[in-house]
């Protein structure tokens, strides 16, 4: 499905323009420095993050932008055949956008760090796209075990730009959390590749990112304030020692991710990743998720329909139907019953919320409803059957009334509940007394009775007696 929204005609007019102002402050340096270091080599891409740097940060240091959480921000992916390069081949590239700690020691926790994030925040992401805002993206999509991360894909020939919202606060990250601290950077990294033989996007191409702080909303705009307030009152021989401050950021050349090739090539597999367009999409996960200890739970015979691992993705669309998870339906398309069983509590938390995930745990693993009440009947038997030893049937009240009563002893006898006219308990000294919702409540826990079915003279019913 292709996010394409129509543009102006100056937007495709000036296209050369729209490059030029973006780089004009630095991509002559930069491109300078990369061509001493690669020799003739130029890369055929350039993305510019639509963010003002941080005019405090030292010459020697790496630039420093500040974003806003939640607000988006608009990602330019310009490819050189429209300043005279390109030599990429395919029609369309891959370009992975994940959000990372800067910081080597928080790199080295990242799955720590960000499963405390996943726990403290149930059902957000750390990154999301802003898929109104994006122009030229194609089928966009979002792993839900991968919080960090989304991918596209792109024609580099046209223009083209991501609108990202970063959800999480650098401050969320930092050991104590009592006011005051400094909040840890991360690092926005765009890995691309192109297509193979195989029809798969796993040929590396290039990768490039650049430093970021993020701040709650607003406080972006006041940090940069305050920055250019601060090297303002510097003399000119100490300002000498900082970046310049520019309106956009261009992103460095940097080496891949160490998972973007294996992300990559989940991705491109025959079941890709969850995709935000609402159209049915295939969907995997390729972790080998298990369910929790299942010990304690009851799993009562019967109570439910159970989804089973040899249910087919279309068996499986139909009971997430009959049990209400029709929002999912889409998200769970190619999921046969074996798939949605491997998945873990957690992860299914993490994909529905809180609420629908648990219920849909619940659901599947057949958890059923702890029932209020368990009673013993036995059917008393006529004088012509033979005696045999009597056998006892449970029932199991949900609900401690005289409807949820009748509905078990219909069910037990083969009979409707409307059938049924009255239900009485008999005494030891023989009276009956009318069975209401209140002597419901005080039936004792697992107390026998014997069940006797009494036909009504005048209607069709019939009453039921508890012995």
């Amino acid at each position: 499905m292709l996010f394409c929204h129509s543009q102006p005609e100056s937007y495709h007019q000036h296209s050369a323009s729209y490059i030029r102002e973006a780089l004009a402050p630095f991509l002559k340096n930069e491109e300078a420095r990369l061509m001493a270091e690669h020799g003739s080599k130029r890369s055929p891409f350039q993305y510019v993050l639509c963010a003002a740097t941080s005019p405090a940060v030292k010459q020697q240091e790496e630039s420093l932008t500040y974003l806003n959480q939640g607000q988006s921000y608009e990602i330019r992916m310009l490819n050189r055949k429209l300043v005279e390069y390109t030599d990429i081949s395919s029609k369309y590239v891959k370009s992975i956008v994940r959000v990372v700690f800067h910081d080597r020691r928080l790199q080295y926790m990242e799955h720590q760090q960000l499963e405390g994030w996943r726990w403290n925040r149930p059902g957000d992401r750390i990154l999301d796209i802003d898929i109104p805002l994006s122009v030229g993206i194609l089928e966009p999509r979002s792993h839900p075990l991968h919080l960090n991360t989304i991918e596209f894909l792109w024609d580099p020939v046209k223009n083209s730009s991501v609108f990202i919202q970063v959800n999480c606060i650098s401050t969320e990250f930092t050991p104590r959390k009592h006011g005051g601290e400094k909040g840890v950077p991360f690092r926005i990294q765009l890995d691309t590749f192109t297509i193979n033989e195989h029809g798969e996007y796993v040929e590396h191409v290039h990768s490039s990112g650049c430093q970021v702080k993020v701040f709650k909303p607003k406080g972006a705009d006041r940090k940069l304030k305050t920055d250019r307030e601060k090297i303002d009152k510097k003399v000119s021989q100490d300002r000498e020692k900082y970046h310049l401050s520019h309106e956009n950021t261009v992103l460095k050349e940097c080496s891949p991710w160490p998972d973007a090739l294996n992300l990559t090539s989940h991705s491109s597999s025959s079941t890709p990743s969850p995709v935000y367009h609402s159209s049915p999409t295939s969907c995997s996960f390729t972790d080998d998720s298990c369910s929790p200890n299942q010990q304690g739970e009851l799993l009562l015979a019967g109570c439910c329909d159970h989804l089973l691992p040899s249910s087919s993705p279309q068996d499986t669309q139909q009971w997430l139907h009959r049990y209400r998870f029709s929002p999912f339906s889409k998200l769970f398309y190619s999921f046969s019953g074996a798939d949605l069983l491997r998945m873990s509590r957690e992860d299914l938390i993490q994909i529905c919320g809180p609420a629908d995930g648990i219920r849909l745990f619940n659901t599947m693993k057949g958890r059923c409803i702890q029932p209020r009440l368990t009673i013993y009947v036995c059917q008393q038997h006529t004088r012509h059957q033979p005696a045999i030893k009597p056998v006892y049937h449970a029932l199991y009240l949900e609900e401690l009334t005289l409807l949820d009563l009748s509905e078990k002893i219909a069910l037990l006898c083969s009979i409707t509940p409307q059938q049924i006219t009255h239900i009485y308990r008999q005494k030891p000294s023989g009276i009956h007394v009318l069975v209401s919702d209140e002597m419901v409540q005080i039936f004792k826990e697992e107390t026998s009775f014997i069940l006797s079915i009494i036909r009504d003279e005048n209607t069709d019913g019939y009453h039921v007696v508890l012995k």
